[in-house]
């Protein structure tokens, strides 16, 4: 099982799945009870500018994801095997995981979520997509263009799927570079925090100190890390690697490759959206993948 994280949201999510199953709203009821506002609403009614405020966003994926997996346990789905999550995701992994208790989660988030806003003056940060180019060439182009600014591949998606990230200048070059070498797309993301970059050492390393006060279990159910394909394992290795994995890029091809090789025959992704369930498919198209945002996509999850 897998959790979606930032760029999964969108008003209106998960509605349907709340009018037949209470565990949802219940859910949302305990995350604004943390937060001290009505999240439900905001996620429900939008504006959907808000809800794409990173300190909004954060907090409303680590309780969409908790809430479908709460929905997957009320219909009687089984313990996965394993889980993961894409880079907020990895939260929700635990909370699934028992590592994590659902309100400790929500107290690191909600500090992750401000650490990750403040670490880049505001309007200097940028985010683009790369689209049908492989990987060493998206490299060259960032590290063509570092003479500008910092400019760094971020999340290694899927075969020719890569997210860059860095100051704003840098990653405008490194599009151009990208085009010019035959890139299918390359286009600025409406994101502006550079997450996992190497702008975000000190809203990592700052995050450390969340992190100390929560309370880390070792997880009943395996949780692949996303940024190495590695296995999470007592307190203090959880504490380290949520640390560094806010500025270390994501390797969902490599996580979910771990996946497989550690036994998976089908993987469901478990939150808002079915973005995850069609990356795992291109990485591996002879494991099923499907995912949890309706009624019909449970019941398809379910069988």
């Amino acid at each position: 099982m897998v959790f979606p994280g930032q760029g999964s949201q969108s008003v209106g999510m998960q509605a349907e799945l709340a009018a037949e199953y209470p565990v949802v709203q219940q859910t949302y009821a305990e995350a604004s009870d943390i937060l001290g506002y009505d999240l439900w609403a905001l996620v429900q009614n939008g504006p959907a500018e808000e809800l794409a405020e990173t300190v909004v966003t954060q907090p409303a994926m680590l309780t969409a994801g908790t809430a479908a997996y709460r929905v997957w346990q009320a219909a009687g789905g089984a313990t996965p095997e394993q889980v993961a999550g894409h880079s907020l995701g990895e939260y929700t992994a635990l909370v699934a995981a028992e590592s994590l208790s659902f309100a400790d989660a929500m107290a690191v988030v909600i500090r992750r979520s401000e650490l990750m806003r403040d670490a880049v003056p505001a309007g200097t940060g940028a985010v683009a997509a790369i689209i049908g180019l492989d990987d060493a060439a998206v490299i060259a182009a960032c590290d063509e263009s570092s003479s500008i600014g910092v400019a760094e591949p971020v999340n290694f998606n899927s075969p020719g799927q890569v997210v860059i990230a860095g100051h704003k200048e840098a990653i405008s070059s490194a599009i151009e570079r990208c085009q010019a070498a035959g890139a299918r797309r390359a286009l600025f993301l409406p994101v502006s925090v550079p997450t996992h970059s190497s702008l975000m050492i000190p809203a990592g390393e700052a995050l450390q100190e969340a992190l100390a006060q929560a309370n880390f279990a070792t997880p009943v159910i395996k949780v692949v890390a996303s940024t190495d394909g590695g296995t999470y394992g007592s307190s203090d290795d959880i504490r380290s690697r949520l640390s560094k994995q806010v500025y270390s890029p994501v390797r969902w091809v490599t996580t979910i490759n771990a996946m497989i090789e550690g036994g998976a025959s089908s993987i469901i992704e478990c939150g808002p959206g079915k973005v995850l369930a069609g990356l795992c498919r291109r990485i591996d198209r002879g494991t099923p993948a499907t995912f949890i945002d309706s009624i019909d996509s449970l019941q398809k999850s379910l069988q």
